[in-house]
């Protein structure tokens, strides 16, 4: 691809880092900022700036949020003793989107994957198990895709808790085995959360 101006051609480069854009929608999408008001482009730069410099992770559930402890968790509607284990804030999301759960999350960062070099060291369960510890949890609902490295991460999880007085479940096979939670209907993911099962019932199951 032909640029006439090494500042467009560094534009597309950046642009194209991003998932799912290639250089062709990268320059569609770049000759479309040209084309704006400067003004608009301007707010644009700014919010990705503030976004990056100011976003925060809720110190109790690792949500993003733009305070200490994000609008869930400060909610007193919740039901703060319901978590639900999920891999990211898309999967928060998308639960919220369905209108049917009322407790709280602990996002992971990820899902245990050896073979990306990622171990359970590398994500959020060292402080998921000091919450079920400090006896505030009653209930964990493991909400991670059913994957190999999703089912792997909830049995790690599931054996680190053994000991507690935690019930665990997890959501109802309405979501497609290898399926990930954002990509879910609202109403199959819903029902899914609702109609939950006790985690040890799905590992006789699998």
């Amino acid at each position: 691809m032909d640029f006439s101006s090494k500042l467009l051609e560094n534009a597309v480069e950046e642009m194209s880092q991003l998932p799912g854009i290639g250089k062709r929608t990268a320059l569609r999408l770049v000759l479309h900022l040209l084309k704006q008001p400067e003004n608009q482009t301007e707010k644009l730069v700014s919010a990705l700036h503030n976004m990056r410099s100011d976003v925060k992770f809720c110190k109790k559930c690792f949500n993003i949020s733009d305070t200490d402890i994000c609008e869930i968790c400060a909610n007193p509607k919740r039901e703060e003793n319901v978590v639900c284990v999920v891999e990211d804030i898309r999967d928060v999301m998308a639960i919220e989107a369905t209108s049917q759960y009322k407790g709280l999350y602990h996002v992971l960062g990820g899902k245990i994957s050896p073979i990306d070099g990622i171990g359970p060291g590398d994500l959020q369960i060292h402080s998921l198990v000091e919450r079920v510890k400090s006896g505030e949890v009653k209930e964990l609902i493991f909400a991670l895709s059913s994957t190999m490295e999703g089912d792997t991460t909830n049995f790690y999880i599931y054996k680190q808790i053994e000991g507690f007085a935690v019930e665990t479940s997890t959501i109802a096979r309405g979501i497609a085995v290898g399926g990930e939670l954002e990509y879910a209907d609202e109403v199959t993911l819903g029902r899914s959360i609702v109609n939950r099962i006790p985690f040890e019932k799905s590992l006789k199951n699998s």
